[in-house]
């Protein structure tokens, strides 16, 4: 009787179960597609945001900001309706009191995420570089694809993605080569030492101006910046635009063939290092007195030391083991 009465008790629940379901069925049903709608809204209302930013590169990475934003908060509204429409006592209010409770424990959970993403958003608004920028972070140099509230991702020049947290971007220290319209590039020539400083100058600026693409305002220039061992070294530099990585090579090759043809056709030397080595057979007698010995270097018009003889070292070393090794020459040459 008892078992019968608990297999009752759960029928009847399981059918207050499946009939409070029936009820809430339409509920959801309206709740999801009220959710959709204010999903798609919300997708149209970043794109839109973003098509009246997108004439104005200034503001391109702000309309990104204001779109995502935008969409975040629709779909957020959108769900506090949905569920108000599933739970009809459900409030606003309940949701924000848990996450308020809730948020400690997310905030260590998603520590990295949301450093990420406040530091994507503060990347997005101080705009330090743009899309199709090209830079240089750390030993990554690309094309920056695309700046998402996560992270950065730039395309590599041998066809690679790199993705960059924004956290390390905002703290580091980033180069970007397209900031501007025009961009400086530099090589340092070794000339000889017996040539013409000023000559190798006017050859050099001549052969910069002959290649198409070296800007003349702001004008090439070189300078002498060292007296290196075997070469005076002259840096040329010149202006290029757009400073772009494809044009910087082009504009690098060109110039640089072009110094080369010019200084080899009117005789500027180009040497390669070179060193002076002398070899010196370490047998004078004044070898291993450091007050008196030559280093291998030649006398000059300076006493030359005499040459060491094996007959004298062997002496020597015998008197140096023998106690009574200078008495006995001493006795020896006082003989007949």
């Amino acid at each position: 009787m008892n078992l019968e009465t608990a297999a009752l008790e759960a029928w009847q629940r399981i059918q207050g179960m499946v009939n409070s379901t029936i009820v809430l069925l339409p509920n959801v049903v309206v709740a999801l597609i009220v959710f959709a709608i204010f999903f798609f809204a919300a997708r149209s209302f970043k794109l839109f945001v973003r098509k009246l930013t997108r004439r104005h590169r200034q503001a391109r990475n702000l309309g990104m900001v204001l779109g995502r934003l935008t969409q975040g908060a629709v779909v957020l509204i959108g769900l506090f309706v949905a569920l108000s429409i599933v739970i009809p006592t459900f409030r606003a209010g309940d949701l924000v009191q848990l996450l308020g409770i809730s948020g400690v424990a997310i905030g260590f959970a998603f520590r990295d995420i949301l450093q990420n993403f406040l530091a994507g958003i503060l990347i997005l608004l101080t705009e330090p570089f743009h899309i199709d920028d090209q830079i240089v972070f750390k030993d990554f140099e690309g094309t920056v694809e695309n700046i998402e509230t996560r992270a950065t991702t730039i395309r590599t020049y041998d066809g690679r993605r790199i993705v960059i947290p924004n956290s390390e971007l905002f703290t580091n220290s980033v180069t970007v080569n397209t900031a501007f319209e025009n961009r400086r590039l530099q090589y340092d020539i070794g000339i000889g030492y017996g040539d013409d400083i000023d000559r190798a100058k006017e050859l050099i600026l001549e052969a910069m101006y002959s290649v198409d693409g070296v800007l003349r305002d702001p004008a090439p220039d070189v300078l002498v910046v060292d007296l290196a061992e075997s070469t005076v070294n002259i840096r040329a530099r010149w202006w290029v635009q757009p400073p772009r990585r494809l044009e910087t090579l082009q504009m690098r090759d060109g110039v640089l063939t072009a110094i080369k043809k010019t200084l080899t056709e009117n005789g500027i030397d180009m040497p390669f290092p070179t060193q002076q080595i002398l070899f010196h057979d370490q047998t004078e007698e004044t070898d291993g007195d450091r007050t008196r010995q030559r280093e291998g270097w030649p006398a000059g018009n300076k006493e030359v030391p005499k040459p060491r003889r094996i007959s004298d070292s062997i002496r020597k070393l015998a008197e140096m083991r023998s106690p009574n090794g200078k008495n006995d020459r001493a006795q020896t040459q006082d003989q007949p």
